[in-house]
């Protein structure tokens, strides 16, 4: 059975810095580091890769294992950084199989919150008359 993933929601965004990806998620605030492994995942995740290809992209590797992987996308949809597709997989391009094989660390994701507040104050879009600018997102109660 396929398992493909794809970004949970538009308030997640991401980029990648010298092959480490950095994932923000707007709604909160929070951004998320991961480790050279975890990058190369996270990018053959988002791109509609199978869960099951990597297991096999990720064998010979002595730090990847099928319960290591399925830890990180598991913190992944926890993180609701992730949620599952019901499209096609894509298969894995020969140049992101060779990185992950070469990878040298553990799957890791650090979490952080340390800018949460300046995140979550949209400058732009939370211009509000009376509120003056930047308009901070109020908590909605429930």
């Amino acid at each position: 059975m396929q398992r493909v993933y794809a970004v949970a929601s538009r308030d997640i965004v991401f980029e990648s810095f010298d092959g480490e990806a950095v994932v923000l998620d707007l709604s909160n605030g929070k951004y998320f580091g991961f480790s050279d492994s975890g990058s190369r995942v996270w990018q053959a995740l988002t791109s509609g890769v199978d869960a099951q290809t990597l297991v096999g992209a990720t064998a010979g590797s002595t730090t990847i294992g099928l319960a290591d992987l399925e830890d990180f996308i598991a913190r992944l949809l926890d993180f609701g950084l992730l949620a599952p597709a019901e499209t096609p997989a894509q298969p894995l391009s020969g140049n992101l199989s060779a990185e992950l094989a070469a990878t040298n660390e553990p799957l890791k994701v650090d979490v952080h919150d340390d800018l949460a507040d300046l995140i979550i104050v949209d400058p732009i879009h939370e211009v509000e008359e009376p509120l003056g600018w930047p308009a901070v997102k109020q908590a909605q109660s429930g």
